[in-house]
């Protein structure tokens, strides 16, 4: 089970720099509302917490089928739709396509040039295509969907092309009168679930299961982590004390920069994940924390200094794991070499452990704050507990500070402009103030 570690944040361990039962106390009342609004499902949008509780018979059909039926698994999508299945791909089946079938191939950019070489090294005829988009109109997905439907349905014709087609969206959006035309397979991501909380819908779960991981373990991990972060009692929530820590720490120490460190490459995604939901949630009415991705050991060796010597801005946390599986052991040889004579007999986990306390050590000496968060192993039971948790630990948060965790009007406002820009009859002023930095720009260039 998930565990978190938070002595390195209080008064106790930092002195004067860390954070002090009495201010974690002041907040009990707004915790309480918090609970309070997430146990009576205050916000429709709290729908994904539902979603560990779903019916997921369709999907494994559907990967089965795509299992013995393609040798290609294209996924598209942009931002919360795509960044949580790469997520789960690159924790839970490392090198997928070097040793597995089908091949999996996301692409979540407007890049041309990926989508080319993406293009180029797949046969349409034995590919499966998933467009997952929860509003159905991001530009970039249609785009890249457009440009293969037509290559697709040109070689195959419409018909045996349509059967190679999955739509992973809402029911009510744009993309969806598709289906009823041409026949498109679909699978539905709830109304109420926010694009960057869907991660265990459909949208991630479908690639999941085609890449050969259990997505019952991963609902089942988050369907037990969501019994301890929603009990009413503060000291008895390690989500509700991870929430209020991160945020006693950024209005009452100034420290806004949270930086996310697993000490596995396997969970560089999901830093990454983490890094959109906490942004896009909390990005609010002048408020917000800062997320940074970082991975240890690598990052030890780049950022550390800047942790320690730079401005006093940021809180430390670390993800830890504690068993490995196998693991090389450093064998005895380079015996001419004395200094090396430490790491013989070490295993790889041994030296990656060692970093990760080494890195907790030097910071918590120096009062800057960290916390970890343990878990046993790297498997979907347990990845499946870390998004839930830090899901849950965005909508308290937000509710900390007042604002609404579940909207994203700038970024809604960027899709907008995408498509002015795009049309040939959009906002005529949008337009022209668009034309006239352009202008300004080209006049102040070197």
């Amino acid at each position: 089970m998930l565990e978190v570690y938070f002595a390195n944040m209080m008064a106790d361990v930092l002195g004067e720099k860390g954070v002090s039962i009495n201010q974690i106390e002041a907040l009990r009342e707004r915790i309480n509302e918090a609970h309070q609004q997430i146990k009576d499902r205050k916000w429709n949008e709290l729908a994904f917490l539902d979603l560990v509780s779903q019916d997921i018979e369709q999907i494994k059909v559907m990967a089965k089928e795509i299992r013995e039926t393609s040798e290609n698994f294209l996924f598209l999508g942009m931002g919360g739709a795509a960044m949580g299945p790469r997520a789960i791909l690159n924790a839970l089946s490392q090198m997928h396509n070097v040793r597995n079938k089908p091949r999996i191939f996301i692409f979540d950019n407007a890049d041309p040039i990926i989508l080319k070489n993406i293009m180029n090294n797949i046969d349409l005829s034995k590919t499966t295509i998933n467009i997952v988009s929860k509003s159905g109109n991001t530009s970039e997905t249609v785009a890249a969907f457009m440009i293969l439907w037509e290559k697709m349905s040109r070689e195959l014709g419409k018909v045996e092309a349509a059967k190679r087609i999955i739509l992973t969206c809402s029911i009510n959006c744009t993309t969806h009168q598709l289906v009823k035309t041409y026949g498109f397979k679909t699978l539905e991501i709830p109304e109420k679930v926010v694009g960057r909380f869907s991660v265990l819908s459909a949208s991630g779960l479908l690639l999941s299961e085609v890449a050969g991981i259990d997505s019952l373990e991963l609902l089942q991990g988050a369907r037990d982590i969501l019994e301890r972060c929603t009990r009413p009692e503060l000291w008895e929530n390690p989500v509700y004390l991870f929430s209020a820590l991160l945020f006693i720490m950024c209005t009452e120490e100034n420290r806004k920069i949270n930086v996310l460190m697993p000490y596995a490459d396997g969970l560089k995604s999901l830093s990454e994940w983490f890094c959109q939901l906490w942004a896009e949630s909390l990005g609010k009415l002048g408020s917000g924390l800062t997320p940074y991705p970082s991975i240890g050991t690598k990052d030890q060796h780049s950022q550390l200094q800047l942790w320690m010597e730079g401005p006093e801005d940021k809180v430390v946390i670390f993800i830890k794991i504690k068993d490995y599986g196998d693991c090389f052991i450093i064998p005895k040889t380079f015996e001419e070499i004395d200094y090396f004579d430490y790491l013989i007999g070490q295993s790889m986990a041994d030296i990656c452990i060692a970093g990760q306390e080494s890195t907790e050590y030097i910071l918590t000496k120096d009062s800057k704050p960290n916390m970890s968060i343990l878990i046993p192993t790297i498997d979907a039971y347990h990845i499946g507990q870390l998004f839930l948790f830090l899901e849950i630990a965005t909508v308290v948060t937000g509710f900390l500070f007042g604002i609404n965790p579940f909207n994203q009007p700038w970024v809604e406002t960027g899709k907008t402009m995408i498509r002015e820009m795009l049309e040939k009859h959009g906002n005529k002023e949008d337009k022209d103030l668009i034309n006239e930095l352009k202008n300004r720009n080209s006049c102040w260039k070197i």
